[in-house]
């Protein structure tokens, strides 16, 4: 069956003693066994859950104050352009090891880690704030700002190792069957975090500053760690068994994927839509930030991420349907449609409203790819699909976002800005200031749909839609009661 053939000869083979099914957890005790009701696993995924978000507050505010901070004080759209690009290529770079330190270690000890890692390198970054005057860190010909940043990126990207152990933990604490759900509500909790840290951070370099939104990161950071010490997870008193080898295992990740028919086409078409959303990461603050002050550019992301709740909430009520492949694919062929229109014109409404569905939308197409892994793949192979997975899509919005923003900056706003230029957009895009910026959208948007159509039509399409559908009828005995 799909979720257990074996890898290529030679290629990161699993040894026999760790060839399971996928829902295996390394060495559970015999009382968690017998006692933990499938409620009770429930709950404690939402203990890891919640945890897990009180931890993306701290990374997503700093990470949020320091983009609108960097773009108010230099009015440069290339250095969001080049921290946003910045952040995702980390990602990638570093999420292969991630997920093979997922895959030989106790989830919640990961979790830990990661926690920690963050918490000093956030006060590496107050100390370089402290000791730096203000003109000399704002220098972008100077390295210290970018000094400044990459410490802050460090802190957020090694959080990101704690997103591969909670899709992790949704397999080994949640029936397959209600695994779509879960992965909506983890949707709807990302929502949440995204509206608090939209308003605080906004708000935060509006009144507070850089330095002391350095402080409430810190606070809000050894709070979170403090709370995850307390959690405990009966389910998995070891790691799992596994053949990850040493840091950085490309080698077993390759495999691991390629031991699933179709599995590697969805990651790339993942992929394809992240080369899309490197366009709106390195413009769409930018554009926010000319229509609007930065408090109500905060207030109104906020407004706009209760998309995000909605979009999990759907989810966790409704679960992805029988296909969730189709389900991602028509989500993308929407998105792509708000992104061309939603700066037709130069109106904040129509901005804000645009980003509301494109995130009622953003839920539907992760927990779709999210679903499709945890069914198919054996648990002590699912921290390195998914940190490929990651590494995959994140360096996708990287290459786009470290191309746009120079064109964008250099060529494409300068000569919407022009006399020339307005006159020729005005009939398709308005007029206004940034009209350069809803014209590369308008060309991305196009882009998206018409990949997401073709996509239909493609073998690549039927064989992911029909392992996945394999793979469910082969659970479905093992889920019924005795």
């Amino acid at each position: 069956m799909t979720g257990q053939d074996p890898a290529p000869p030679g290629v990161g083979a699993v040894p026999q003693h760790s060839a399971a099914p996928r829902e295996e957890v390394a060495a559970p005790s015999p009382q968690a066994a017998s006692l933990r009701s499938p409620a009770e696993r429930h709950r404690t995924f939402l203990g890891i859950l919640v945890n897990t978000g009180l931890a993306n507050i701290t990374t997503s505010y700093l990470w949020f104050a320091l983009t609108f901070w960097a773009y108010l004080e230099t009015r440069n759209v290339i250095a969001t352009g080049v921290i946003g690009g910045a952040y995702m290529l980390l990602i990638a770079l570093s999420s292969i090891s991630f997920g093979t330190l997922v895959d030989r270690h106790r989830k919640l000890a990961v979790m830990r880690f990661a926690a920690g890692v963050t918490l000093v390198m956030f006060l590496l970054a107050g100390a370089v704030f402290l000791v730096t005057p203000a003109a000399t860190l704002l220098d972008l010909q100077q390295p210290w700002f970018w000094v400044f940043a990459l410490i802050i990126l460090i802190g957020a990207v090694v959080e990101n190792m704690r997103n591969i152990a909670l899709s992790t933990t949704v397999t080994i604490l949640i029936e397959p069957d209600r695994r779509a759900n879960a992965n909506g509500l983890v949707g709807m909790v990302q929502g949440l975090m995204f509206i608090i840290t939209s308003v605080l951070s906004g708000l935060s370099i509006g009144l507070l500053g850089m330095g002391w939104t350095i402080v409430v990161a810190l606070v809000l950071t050894a709070f979170a760690f403090a709370h995850l010490l307390t959690l405990r997870m009966p389910e998995e008193v070891g790691a799992a068994a596994t053949d990850a080898q040493g840091g950085f295992d490309l080698r077993g990740s390759i495999a691991a994927v390629l031991a699933i028919p179709g599995l590697f086409a969805l990651i790339l078409f993942s992929t394809f839509n992240n080369f899309m959303g490197g366009v709106y990461m390195a413009l769409m603050d930018p554009y926010g930030l000319d229509l609007f002050s930065v408090e109500m550019w905060g207030i109104y992301l906020a407004v706009g991420a209760t998309g995000f709740v909605l979009g999990g909430a759907l989810i966790g009520k409704f679960g992805l349907g029988s296909n969730p492949l189709r389900t991602m694919l028509s989500a993308v062929i929407v998105m792509g449609v708000v992104g061309a229109v939603f700066t037709l014109r130069e109106w904040g409404w129509l901005y804000v409203l645009g980003i509301w569905l494109y995130l009622v939308l953003v839920p539907f197409v992760e927990a779709a790819e999210q679903t499709v892994i945890q069914r198919v793949v054996p648990l002590p192979r699912q921290g390195r699909v998914f940190g490929l997975a990651m590494a995959f899509e994140s360096a996708a919005a990287p290459v786009t976002a470290f191309v746009i923003a120079p064109i964008a900056q250099v060529w494409i706003i300068p000569y919407a800005r022009s006399a020339e230029g307005a006159a020729r957009l005005a009939p398709l895009l308005g007029e206004g200031s940034s009209r350069g910026i809803a014209l590369v959208f308008l060309v991305a948007g196009i882009l998206i749909i018409a990949a997401a159509v073709l996509a239909f039509f493609t073998p690549v399409y039927r064989r992911v839609s029909g392992t996945y559908a394999r793979a469910a009828a082969e659970d479905a005995p093992a889920a019924a009661p005795p």
